[in-house]
């Protein structure tokens, strides 16, 4: 009990600070003469603005109990727009290819949230195969095979000691020219084999801390060597290189940003393209890194809640 009153005021300290961080963070907003304007990016999260309805092709217009049809005179059929909100063209018009003809209104998702999404596909799929990747590099690494042994310790060295960003330029520019990739998967081969290695570092680690009597254990009850690899010693490896692991995996989400060089719209790029036509740079900037760390604080408690369920089933 007298444990509490103590323990109160350290979180009371913890929230003044925060204020504190705070008002400095605001007085010196103040110091650059910049005027903040955040109504200037919600369009960009939620787009509100209405929906054009262009012509495809010349033709007559014709209105019947507010639903419009276009007649074109080129043969094709007949285009029936119902459910616009606001009609642009009158009865008998003459119409032609690309005139606006009505809107609608509509909520959809802003660039910055589409970007988002964009960002979370990427991070997703380099996950599954970062993963896959670094748990083959590791078994190679622990394998008694000096050739495997030895490619998995090239494979490490040359990946951990080049940049992510020029591994993307050769992914991209080279073997995407060679093997004809998209950039969505050149970025996605990049980031997933520069994760594995890291991947693989971690779970070797986390393999050769088990205990080697836990594999004499299971090889003594007819176990094969995958089958005790993969029922006895993974699970507990796996166990252990959580956290390593969860921080990896988070710094993976952090380095897809560098796929917008390659000009694939994830979180970054879709974030300059706004500042570009908004000028709301410290505001756009806020918000990019605030659905980053949403990503980022959603794994984190995700693996949380893993390890715990872990820790209690022992």
């Amino acid at each position: 009990m007298k444990e509490q009153p103590h323990r109160l005021k350290w979180h009371i300290l913890f929230v003044i600070t925060i204020f504190a961080l705070a008002a400095a963070v605001y007085s010196a907003s103040q110091t650059i003469n910049y005027n903040w304007q955040w109504h200037r990016v919600l369009p960009y999260i939620v787009d509100t603005s209405p929906v054009d309805i262009i012509a495809q092709g010349d033709g007559s217009a014709s209105i019947n109990n507010s639903s419009l049809t276009i007649t074109y005179d080129n043969g094709e059929p007949d285009r029936v727009i119902s459910n616009a909100d606001t009609l642009l063209v009158s009865d008998g018009d003459i119409i032609f290819e690309g005139d606006l003809l009505a809107r609608q209104e509509s909520v959809r998702m802003g660039v910055l949230i589409e970007g988002l999404l964009t960002t979370l596909e990427i991070s997703v799929i380099s996950l599954f195969f970062s993963l896959f990747i670094g748990l083959v590099a590791a078994l190679m690494r622990i394998s008694n095979n000096p050739f495997s042994k030895n490619l998995s310790l090239l494979y490490v060295e040359v990946i951990r000691g080049t940049p992510l960003l020029v591994q993307i330029f050769i992914v991209y520019f080279f073997l995407g020219t060679v093997f004809d990739l998209e950039r969505f998967t050149a970025g996605i081969v990049a980031l997933s084999v520069f994760t594995g290695a890291y991947v693989a570092e971690i779970l070797r680690s986390g393999i050769q801390s088990i205990s080697p009597g836990q594999m004499e254990a299971a090889r003594s009850l007819g176990m094969t060597y995958p089958k005790a690899m993969m029922y006895v010693i993974l699970p507990q490896a796996f166990k252990r290189t959580l956290p390593p692991m969860a921080s990896q995996l988070i710094n993976l989400i952090k380095d897809s940003s560098l796929v917008s060089v390659i000009s694939i719209t994830d979180l970054t790029k879709a974030g300059r393209e706004v500042v570009s036509g908004s000028f709301a740079t410290f505001e756009v900037w806020f918000t990019v890194a605030a659905l980053y760390l949403l990503l980022t604080s959603t794994l984190s408690w995700a693996i949380q809640r893993i390890e715990k369920r872990l820790a209690n089933n022992g």
